[in-house]
């Protein structure tokens, strides 16, 4: 019986071994790609384009004008809402800008107005949503401040949370005389936003209550870069315990460690984003870290291009791959797709958005030879709409 048992167990083990198992694997096939523009030069304001991932192509889906400069979106992590800056400085008579809210029509791509609320503060010019879809954050440029507002569960925003005005001043009498918040971020927890104000060349550093839309000072309230370097835009890496911010006025990238359980920031590297043998002028925008966390990338306004970095997973430090001209002037804006198998690259000055195929191997980008007209962009933002399903053997 014993013999019988172990003969039967040794056929079961060798079927199997030849019998692989078989996983299923989803690849992206299509997605609502949402553009925000500055108003006037022909622009029809927030464009919905679809993207197609097996041919990359773009085509229109429909536009939207009823916001005056949308220049920054965010999409709600369910995928039914979007929402939209209006970098004004008057809304209601009063010094500020505003925030839209938007419904979206998966299938048309067309968007539905929900509601605006105040930003409390002149020209809002970054915007996020927390990982929980609780609550909008966005940074106000003129005059320095940010703003929590909750999120209805109908999409809609509620009255603001909280607002916390920045002060100081930095050592460029033409850029720094005042704060000029330009981005608000939240870490992978959800507990920390991180403000970087291009004013005062601090990142500030806040405790989140993303249901009530609270923001308090955190302790440590904020880390420094290097004075006149004037910090843009902000990134955390997706283990997050390393953070990046992209320098506007000295064109370069200060990396940090984060720790997570304090909300501490401490500077390891500062690296340029330019070519040795770049002569004229620049400025930086967007920076954004790889999905796999391997690569981070950042665009030069000036020498037009996306400069690539590889991560050192141990210290988090960047090291030079590339740079990768954007086949059009001034990249306010770029993002990577979900999937990290494309990058966007949205051309300010030339009205043009470019397509690039991302390599997963070694960060490096190549054209995908397809781009689109598009008046004046600034911002992308990307919702899979449906998915390929394949099987392959699991390792």
């Amino acid at each position: 019986m014993r013999s019988l048992l172990l003969s039967m167990a040794f056929v079961l083990a060798s079927l199997a071994c030849v019998t692989p198992a078989t996983a299923a694997v989803a690849r992206p096939a299509k997605a609502l790609i949402f553009v925000g523009t500055y108003s006037g030069g022909g622009s029809k304001g927030i464009y919905t384009l679809e993207f197609d991932y097996q041919t990359a192509t773009l085509k229109l889906k429909s536009t939207n004008d009823r916001p005056k400069n949308p220049s920054f979106l965010a999409l709600h992590p369910s995928g039914k809402y979007l929402y939209a800056v209006n970098e004004i400085t008057r809304y209601k008579n009063q010094a500020s800008g505003s925030i839209q809210a938007y419904a979206i029509d998966k299938s048309s791509g067309s968007l539905r107005y929900l509601n605006t609320q105040t930003s409390n503060g002149g020209a809002p010019c970054h915007i996020v949503v927390d990982k929980s879809g609780s609550c909008v954050l966005a940074a106000n440029y003129v005059g320095g401040s940010v703003i929590a507002i909750p999120i209805k569960p109908d999409g809609s925003l509620a009255k603001p949370g909280s607002t916390i005005q920045h002060k100081g001043s930095s050592v460029n009498p033409r850029r720094q005389k005042a704060p000029h918040a330009h981005s608000i971020n939240v870490d992978k927890s959800g507990r920390f936003a991180v403000a970087a104000d291009l004013g005062i060349d601090k990142l500030l550093i806040y405790k989140l209550n993303p249901k009530t839309g609270k923001l308090t000072a955190n302790n440590p309230a904020f880390a420094k870069v290097k004075p006149g370097a004037g910090p843009r835009h902000f990134a955390f890496h997706p283990t997050n315990k390393f953070a990046y911010v992209i320098n506007e006025l000295h064109s370069t990238i200060t990396a940090f460690n984060f720790d997570s359980k304090k909300g501490a920031l401490n500077p390891i590297q500062t690296i340029t984003t330019m070519p040795a043998d770049h002569k004229r002028g620049n400025s930086t925008a967007q920076i954004l870290v790889h999905p796999s966390g391997r690569f981070v990338y950042g665009s030069n306004r000036g020498h037009d291009s996306i400069v690539a970095y590889s991560v050192n997973p141990k210290s988090g430090k960047l090291n030079y791959i590339s740079h990768t001209k954007t086949e059009g002037k001034t990249p306010r804006n770029f993002n990577i797709d979900p999937s990290g198998r494309f990058l966007f690259a949205a051309n300010q000055n030339s009205g043009n958005i470019v397509i690039f195929h991302l390599s997963k191997k070694n960060g490096r980008l190549h054209p995908a030879g397809q781009e689109i007209r598009i008046p004046r962009p600034v911002c992308i933002q990307f919702l899979i709409t449906s998915w390929h399903t394949s099987a392959k053997p699991s390792p």
